[in-house]
């Protein structure tokens, strides 16, 4: 049975329906459904779901009339909101002078009503269901059963509605806080870049022009001071990555050649004889985003090659088409990573405090940017790694 809050009080009634942003409305097929499962359990000509406002009787979903509006004052729904059972039942024969006086087409075409209050959890009387009928009828029990389990579902769908409205003003404001992080994000970084680039030019001019007159220890400090700022322009460019994965996301779905998508990026880090990078290349992807894959296998690629002391780098990149996805493995020959850090190191700032081939520690943006990707396009990324003899990272990119 639903909650009534023992004590009619208007004004708390009315703040509740507004946080339910339901008044005004338009249609929705969910509640129509109910109204007309109404009258076929209660056999009766009419259904209504009735939202009490302020001075009107509002309807969100009605069968068997076309009535849009009537005033709240001598109506059946304000009766049944200010009663204390859970199913008001009327009839004309026992109460002529509520029938006579009732608002609109109910006081001559209508001679049985019966309504349920609709209460929120607090238990004010938000809205009515009820029905009509132009004959007086007694419902049976099993029809009382039928209209409060209606009723309860018609309750529900609101409750569900307020929850979406909530919701979607959380994640309003979320996005605007992310608009406003990201837009932080890219200013300070850009404001950094420019004094850090002065700063590594400076450091590496004085460290060239004065090699031969500062002595060994001088000279290591210099060398640190050069290896930090590179590591914070890195640390920058990654978090400008980070925050721009964002717009990638956002870019429409296309038919893409994996090869001619994956050459361009291999041909990027192939310059060097010590690096062997294997691709599939006739294979032929249907409605996926460009931009995100693009950048994913960029970032992969990169690690295996920065976290690679071997002679020789190798990676290697497997394709398989399966019924509902497209998987990816990017496998390579490098350091590999503990088992016990596989979960951490796709998060946000992780890193595994290990300095890459050429002595630069990560900044750990660069795997939480491929989950962040991945994780958007509705697929998953994972890896298997044995330390000393390489890594394979999997994602999954659903076909449609």
């Amino acid at each position: 049975m639903q909650k009534n809050s023992g004590t009619f009080n208007e004004k708390l009634r009315r703040a509740a329906l507004k946080e339910y942003q339901i008044v005004n409305s338009g249609p929705d097929e969910d509640y129509d459904n109910l109204t007309f499962l109404a009258t076929v359990a209660c056999e009766v000509s009419v259904a209504k779901i009735n939202i009490v406002d302020r001075d009107r009787i509002w309807n969100k979903s009605v069968h068997g009339t076309e009535i849009s509006e009537i005033e709240r004052e001598h109506s059946f729904c304000d009766l049944t909101i200010k009663s204390k059972t859970p199913i008001l039942c009327l009839k004309r024969s026992e109460d002529p002078e509520i029938f006579e006086s009732a608002t609109g087409m109910y006081a001559t075409e209508y001679s049985f009503y019966a309504g349920v209050p609709l209460y929120n959890p607090d238990g004010h009387a938000i809205a009515v269901f009820c029905i009509f009928d132009t004959f007086e009828k007694e419902l049976s029990s099993m029809q009382e059963k039928a209209l409060l389990a209606i009723s309860k579902q018609a309750l529900k769908l609101f409750e569900s509605r307020k929850q979406k409205q909530k919701l979607f003003t959380v994640q309003n404001k979320l996005e605007e806080k992310y608009k406003e992080l990201e837009k932080f994000a890219s200013l300070v970084s850009h404001d950094l870049k420019s004094p850090l680039a002065n700063i590594i030019s400076l450091s590496e001019l004085l460290k060239d022009e004065n090699k031969e007159k500062f002595d060994e220890e001088t000279n290591q400090y210099l060398q640190f001071l050069v290896e930090a700022s590179y590591s914070l322009r890195n640390y920058i460019d990654g978090i400008l990555s980070f925050y721009r994965s964002d717009h990638v996301i956002k870019k429409e779905a296309s038919n893409i050649n994996l090869g001619k998508l994956l050459k361009p990026i291999v041909d990027l880090y192939t310059v060097s004889n010590n690096i062997e990078i294997s691709y599939p290349e006739d294979i032929e992807l249907t409605a996926v985003n460009k931009a995100a894959l693009t950048q994913v296998f960029m970032n992969l690629i990169s690690n295996a090659l920065k976290y690679n002391d071997k002679d020789i780098r190798k990676v290697r990149i497997e394709f398989t088409p399966e019924e509902e996805f497209y998987y990816f493995e990017v496998v390579d020959n490098g350091n590999g990573i503990p088992a016990e850090r596989f979960e951490k190191i796709f998060e946000l700032f992780a890193t595994l405090d290990t300095a890459d081939r050429d002595g630069n520690v990560g900044s750990g943006i660069g795997l939480a940017t491929v989950k962040k990707l991945v994780e958007s396009m509705h697929g998953k990324v994972s890896i298997s790694s044995t330390e000393g003899e390489g890594s394979n990272f999997k994602f999954s990119v659903p076909r449609h």
